[in-house]
């Protein structure tokens, strides 16, 4: 048995669902995703609700939308005009090429929707699997610091390794499967912030413990 599915079903035991990632819809989630980029998510969740407040969470609305009164809005998430101007870029995106609508855009393949949100301003690999996964149900690996301090922490891959050679070690042990790359991730999430943490780490607890490999510090 590959160790990656052995290391998920300790985890699912361990903590069991996580419903994950929290959202109204899936432009919620896509808008999330942005703006978590260096921060926490309830942050995230302040800038959210701010949106909700000025009832301005819709593709037309923040496209239509001033970037400063964005910025303003979503000022809680931090990082706040460099953020407004991602969300502007994407809203760009969505809008010329999908008229705004998300349904449209999940109709398109992984491999396509997933070039072309590359080529938008700010967002990387790991946003991009972000919205593949958890908003157009794409089976896509998102890879994260946790899952890289776990998995190196375990001596499965040297941290330094680079984002696609995390992901592709998943695809090749694990079936692409959507609920179960959705529930893998939010519990590296939850191991990452409970046990394997980049300060004193609580080796000797973590249910992983026996998986350990090496121990780098």
């Amino acid at each position: 048995m590959h160790i990656l599915p052995k290391i998920y079903h300790r985890l699912y035991q361990t903590f069991g669902p996580q419903n994950w990632w929290p959202g109204d819809s899936p432009f919620e989630v896509i808008v999330g995703a942005v703006l978590t980029q260096n921060t926490s998510w309830s942050n995230v969740e302040k800038a959210i609700e701010n949106l909700k407040n000025h009832k301005a969470l819709s593709a037309h609305i923040l496209h239509e939308m001033p970037a400063e009164k964005l910025a303003d809005l979503i000022r809680p998430a931090g990082y706040f005009n460099i953020k407004a101007a991602r969300l502007k870029y994407f809203m760009d995106f969505l809008m010329n090429s999908y008229s705004g609508n998300i349904e449209k855009m999940k109709k398109n393949d992984m491999k396509s929707l997933r070039e072309q949100l590359l080529q938008i301003n700010g967002i990387g690999p790991e946003t991009a699997d972000s919205i593949l996964l958890y908003a157009l149900e794409k089976p896509a690996f998102v890879i994260d610091a946790y899952t890289k301090r776990v998995l190196s922490e375990h001596g499965i891959m040297d941290y330094d390794k680079s984002y696609d050679e995390f992901q592709e070690l998943f695809l090749s042990q694990l079936k692409r499967d959507v609920k179960m790359f959705n529930e893998y991730h939010a519990l590296f999430v939850k191991v990452g912030k409970s046990y394997c943490k980049r300060r004193k780490p609580l080796c000797d607890e973590c249910p992983l413990n026996d998986i350990r490999t090496k121990h780098n510090g």
